[in-house]
């Protein structure tokens, strides 16, 4: 699993059935102190999260263990958005700061 901010969202009009329904956002890995580090990944939405949510992601087969994600084509998947951050005793986000 990774830590992740929503920096976006993805449209789609015509898909796999199986995602027809779902929301897409695209997420990038974040550090511990809450700066991005990582790549664009799109990941199917599973808790209503929004641009800015600091959000946990999985990925693989894990993605699809999720009940709003079993058997589907999926590679990532929001499962938890993320209230803060503690690491060794020092808080690196705190949700609505």
């Amino acid at each position: 699993m990774l830590i992740a901010r929503v920096v976006g969202d993805v449209v789609a009009t015509i898909k796999d059935e199986k995602i027809v329904g779902r929301k897409l956002l695209i997420v990038r890995e974040v550090s511990t102190e809450n700066e991005i580090v990582g790549k664009p990944i799109v990941a199917i939405d599973t808790v209503d999260a929004g641009v800015g949510d600091v959000v946990l992601i999985a990925q693989g087969s894990s993605a699809r263990q999720t009940s709003s994600t079993k058997d589907t084509p999926t590679d990532a998947v929001i499962f938890a958005i993320v209230d803060s951050l503690d690491v060794q005793g020092k808080v690196t986000f705190r949700k609505g700061r």
